[in-house]
C-alpha cells in the first residue's frame, strides 16, 4: 500500500478501508486530501487484493466539506487555478463513482458540502443516527455544480433542488427516506453492520461485480460527461463572483452575509 499523509489505507480480507485522518480538521477536505483519495480509489480498483472499498472518517466527523484555510485562499486565485480545483474534484467524484469494486460509505458522523457528495456517491452509505448532511454551498455564495448531476440521479430533480436550493441540514433519518442512506445504525453498530455489508458482497463473483458496476456506469457516462464539463465551468465562474468573496468572508467572520447580488432594483 501506498503511504498518504492526509488518509489511511489498510486491506484486511479483501476489503480495503480509506479513513480520511484530518481529525483535528474534522476529515476536510484539502488539495492533497482530494488528491490521495484519488489516487487510492484508483489503486483499489486496479487491486487483485481489494474486493471492496470503505469509505470512513476518523474522530467525529465523516467529512466537513472543504478545508477552511483552502476556502480562505480561493479569494485570490485565478481563473486558471479555479478550473484546477474543480477538476481535482470532479476527478475525485468520477473516480468513486465508476470504481469497478463496491463502495461503502461508514458515515460516523457529519458530512457536509463535499462530505455529503462523497458519503452518497458510494454504491452503499450506512450512517449513524446522529449524522448530519447538507449540501450548503448556497450559504456561502457558492454554486453545488459537481454534486447535483450525481444527486439528481439518485434521488430526482425535485427532491434534489429542495436540498440544493435551500442548504438545509438533515439527518441520517430523513437520508434514509430519500433514499440516499441505505442503513441508519447505532454509533457501536457501524462496524458490525459495514462488516456483514462487505461480507455480503464478497460472496459474490468479482467479475459480475465489475461488469455490474461498469455497467452501470456506460448507462450514465454520456449524461455525466456533459454535465460535469458544464459543472466544472459554473464551479469556475462561481469562485469569482462578489457574493462568494462575502459569503467566504462571513463565514470565516462568523456573521450573517450581505449579498451583493441582493439589490433593490
Amino acid at each position: 500500500m501506498s503511504t498518504y499523509t492526509t488518509i489511511l489505507c489498510a486491506n484486511h480480507s479483501g476489503v480495503t478501508t480509506i479513513t480520511l485522518n484530518r481529525p483535528e480538521k474534522r476529515n476536510a477536505l484539502s488539495p492533497v486530501m482530494m488528491e490521495e483519495l484519488t489516487a487510492a480509489l484508483n489503486n483499489s480498483a486496479s487491486s487483485a487484493e481489494c474486493g471492496v472499498v470503505v469509505l470512513t472518517g476518523a474522530g467525529s466527523a465523516f467529512c466537513a466539506g472543504l478545508d477552511l484555510e483552502h476556502l480562505e485562499a480561493m479569494a485570490t486565485k485565478t481563473p486558471e487555478q479555479h478550473h484546477e480545483d474543480s477538476a481535482r474534484v470532479a476527478k475525485l467524484f468520477r473516480a468513486l463513482y465508476d470504481c469497478p469494486k463496491p463502495t461503502i460509505a461508514a458515515v460516523n458522523g457529519a458530512a457536509i458540502a463535499g462530505g455529503t457528495g462523497l458519503a452518497f456517491i458510494c454504491d452503499f452509505t450506512l450512517a449513524v443516527r446522529e449524522a448530519k448532511f447538507g449540501y450548503t454551498e448556497v450559504k456561502i455564495g457558492f454554486v453545488p455544480a459537481l454534486v447535483s448531476s450525481f444527486l439528481v440521479l439518485q434521488i430526482g430533480e425535485k427532491a434534489a433542488r429542495d436540498l440544493l436550493l435551500t442548504g438545509r441540514l438533515f439527518n441520517a433519518q430523513e437520508a434514509h427516506d430519500l433514499g440516499l442512506v441505505n442503513e441508519v445504525v447505532n454509533p457501536d453498530e457501524l462496524t458490525e453492520h459495514v462488516r456483514h455489508l462487505t461480507h455480503l458482497l464478497l460472496r459474490n463473483s468479482p467479475e459480475s461485480l465489475r461488469a455490474t458496476k461498469q455497467l452501470l456506469s456506460e448507462h450514465s457516462r454520456a449524461r455525466l460527461d456533459a454535465e460535469i464539463a458544464s459543472s466544472m465551468k459554473r464551479n469556475s465562474a462561481s469562485r469569482s463572483t462578489a457574493d462568494f468573496q462575502e459569503g467566504i468572508r462571513a463565514f470565516l467572520e462568523k456573521r450573517a452575509p450581505v449579498w451583493p447580488s441582493h439589490k433593490t432594483k
